[in-house]
């Protein structure tokens, strides 16, 4: 008689079967094509408590048992301020997943409460710097993030339409402020319609956004309320009706930008001009001494 399966097993077995076209290929396709992960590393794995982080985790820990790269992992959750259901919901699937979490408290959600209106980039920023403060603590070199496919491409939509601005997500950042210290986000191939889908078959619930700016606002599935990245979401589906590839499409574009056809572009945080070269093409061609007529090409 089969022993019947735990429940991180049926998980984990979900993954290898039934999605192992929409998340696990995708997942593997990522750290192989920017060359995530390298023998020595030793990466935090982030788990903020929600759907990503957390698939994240489980992926990477599956891919630990049978990579023929040698790294380790540390699974690492900072508790901002949680009020104590949402911590024990974060523990409580960190057990049900089999994932062997390292918990660390800070205050940011009392310091982010005392500033007016909406303290969601500060939060970002004071979370990122302490994740990275703990896992150099740890012997860290990398830290893992749960940002998916549908989290690069809703960015870069928000940048176009309300930040006047073309700009990505990459898959992988050096730190600026941590010496040594670098991002990857596995999951940079993933679509979150593929993590819902797996939610839902496995019958899990996961943290949304747990902070105490957005605990009165209604749940919805992807995590998203009322925001600006919800907006992203509705267009991004709306435009998927007539156009089915319309998020590869996207996605393949930030991978092939053409600087030439551009007026302006930043790059290590300096503003150019397309005047920059097209001055510099006209000065050139002015030295160019004329050929006589009769040695010219026909025309």
């Amino acid at each position: 008689m089969s022993r019947e399966l735990e429940k991180y097993q049926m998980v984990e077995q979900s993954i290898n079967r039934k999605f192992n076209k929409t998340i696990w290929r995708p997942f593997i396709t990522a750290l192989k094509q920017y060359e995530m992960i390298r023998p020595g590393d030793r990466i935090a794995v982030c788990i903020s408590g929600g759907k990503d982080s957390f698939l994240n985790a489980k992926l990477l820990q599956m891919l630990q048992r049978h990579s023929d790269v040698p790294f380790e992992l540390v699974y690492l959750v900072m508790d901002p301020g949680y009020n104590p259901e949402n911590r024990r919901l974060v523990e409580e699937n960190a057990a049900l997943l089999h994932i062997p979490v390292t918990i660390f408290e800070t205050e940011i959600f009392d310091v982010t409460a005392s500033v007016g209106g909406s303290p969601c980039y500060l939060c970002a920023r004071m979370r990122r710097g302490y994740l990275y403060s703990r896992a150099k603590e740890l012997g860290c070199n990398k830290i893992a993030l749960g940002h998916h496919l549908s989290d690069v491409i809703e960015t870069t939509l928000m940048g176009m339409f309300y930040g006047s601005q073309l700009q990505a997500m990459l898959p992988m950042l050096h730190s600026t402020n941590f010496e040594g210290m670098s991002l990857i986000r596995p999951l940079y191939c993933v679509n979150e319609e593929a993590i819902l889908a797996w939610v839902r078959y496995n019958n899990l619930r996961f943290l949304r956004c747990a902070c105490r700016f957005t605990e009165n606002i209604p749940e919805s599935e992807d995590d998203s309320g009322g925001s600006k990245r919800q907006e992203m979401k509705l267009l991004i589906r709306k435009l998927r009706e007539g156009n089915p590839n319309i998020e590869r499409n996207i996605f393949r574009a930030i991978h092939a930008v053409h600087l030439d056809t551009f007026p302006g572009y930043k790059s290590d945080g300096e503003m150019h001009s397309f005047l920059e070269k097209y001055d510099a093409a006209e000065e050139a061609s002015a030295f160019q001494p004329e050929c006589p007529e009769r040695e010219c090409p026909e025309q």
